[in-house]
């Protein structure tokens, strides 16, 4: 079986307590809402709706136009005002499905509607998820029909719940733990009636102890479901590594998890998967940490895709103070804004604001501590693999395993010399990436 924790890995200032212990708020949308047809990967959705339409609640908005891609729903009502291309987080132009917002939330038939999905069937489980147009909510953002779908049914051995949320300050995994356990537990039965030889495994840091305790209660009499406790370490649930400690079996970046027999969703898809299957509701909302220094009430939102961050952060208070870094995500593996009018969409899960920019430091020469190979969980030579990128070295970049980097960020954060080693070597693995796709 698996173990508690993994070599390597960083122990950082978590900024939990900011967050942890205040009850998620619904927040509503007042401004328009703008939906990206590209909020996963694989192929963009296609609009299916035109200007000066009227939509609903649930209504789909845009259609998967192959295999891996993924449906874009309506999370409110109101009439669609352009289809034009809209700034997104990752700062690119996308073409986006603009919705004027009735504030009157009127939804399409059957929205809502209880299934008993014991009795449904593998095809009719993953059509409903399909529909739904669920993705990885862990940040990857990959259709999650298409991870349930491998060539092999019977060969899954597990179903893992992520439920580490290891990266600093985030806490909207925790909350849900807290407040929908059910759901979780509810989501995991859903997904392992797809997997006939398959166990469930929850697995969750041990600085979490309220949330362990109410998953195990509820599992109390489910002999096919564990709750695996792991040490509080990051990148404790970055999928190697979870699997890893959850079941001792190891991938690398050339396979998939279901080459050893697993299948990781994290909290909130499971959560999303138990809504879309037995509910009947597709995803239109997604829960949001909004904290750092610079903010002055953090806090978690339930929000509906396609409301603006602008908004967001004002239901959180605002900033107390101007800061010098906003991040959407966590901090070792986020995104830095530039501006905060931009959508929610499928794969935000924080909005952080920074008083200072501890990255902002200049760069001296490599002392050759090896403080960088000591955290890598891939055992990795940051250092030396960051020095090939720059002299765009491939050859001696691959032979050294740097395409195993998973882009965590330990080396980056243990650096004394401040080198900005996780991103020269992610910027040379996409690159040899995007070649090998040419």
């Amino acid at each position: 079986m698996g173990r508690s924790t993994f070599l390597g890995g960083i122990h950082t200032y978590d900024g939990k307590d900011l967050s942890m212990d205040k009850p998620t708020t619904v927040l509503l949308p007042k401004g328009d809402m703008v939906f990206p047809m590209s909020q996963h990967i694989g192929a963009p959705a296609k609009p299916i709706v035109a200007k000066g339409d009227k939509v609903l609640v649930g209504q789909r908005i845009g259609e998967a136009t192959g295999f891996v891609s993924s449906n874009i729903i309506s999370s409110v009502s109101g009439t669609v005002k352009a289809i034009e291309k809209r700034l997104t987080v990752q700062g690119v132009m996308v073409e986006s499905v603009v919705i004027e917002n009735d504030q009157e939330y009127q939804k399409i038939e059957g929205f809502g509607t209880e299934r008993d999905y014991t009795k449904l069937s593998k095809n009719e489980i993953r059509d409903f998820i399909k529909d739904a147009g669920i993705v990885g909510l862990g940040g990857a953002g990959f259709p999650t029909h298409v991870k349930l779908t491998p060539k092999d049914d019977s060969k899954i051995d597990y179903v893992i719940v992520n439920g580490a949320e290891c990266e600093p300050y985030l806490t909207s995994d925790y909350r849900m733990m807290l407040e929908e356990p059910e759901k979780i537990v509810g989501g995991l039965k859903i997904i392992l009636q797809l997997f006939e030889n398959a166990k469930g495994i929850i697995s969750v840091e041990d600085n979490k102890p309220e949330a362990i305790k109410k998953l195990r209660e509820l599992i109390a009499n489910e002999k096919n479901i564990e709750i695996k406790t792991m040490k509080t370490k990051y990148p404790q649930g970055a999928e190697r590594q979870l699997i890893y400690v959850s079941t001792g079996r190891k991938i690398n970046s050339s396979m998939l998890p279901s080459d050893v027999g697993c299948v990781v969703d994290n909290v909130d898809t499971v959560i999303s998967i138990y809504m879309a299957v037995a509910k009947s509701t597709p995803l239109i909302r997604r829960i949001v940490t909004v904290s750092g220094d610079a903010v002055k009430t953090p806090q978690n939102f339930s929000v509906a895709l396609g409301t603006s961050y602008e908004e967001v952060l004002e239901a959180a208070g605002g900033f107390v103070n101007q800061p010098e870094k906003i991040i959407s995500g966590g901090p070792m593996m986020g995104t830095a804004m530039y501006t905060i009018s931009v959508p929610v969409t499928k794969s935000t899960s924080a909005l952080l604001g920074f008083v200072k920019d501890e990255a902002a430091t200049e760069e001296s020469p490599c002392i050759r501590c090896g403080k960088c190979m000591e955290v890598c969980p891939s055992r990795l030579v940051a250092s030396k693999l960051a020095s090939l990128a720059a002299r765009d070295d491939e050859d001696a970049f691959i032979k050294l395993n740097g395409m195993e980097c998973c882009g965590c960020g330990s080396c980056t954060y243990v650096c004394p010399a401040k080198r900005n080693l996780t991103q020269q070597i992610m910027q040379e693995r996409r690159m040899i990436l995007g070649k090998k796709k040419k």
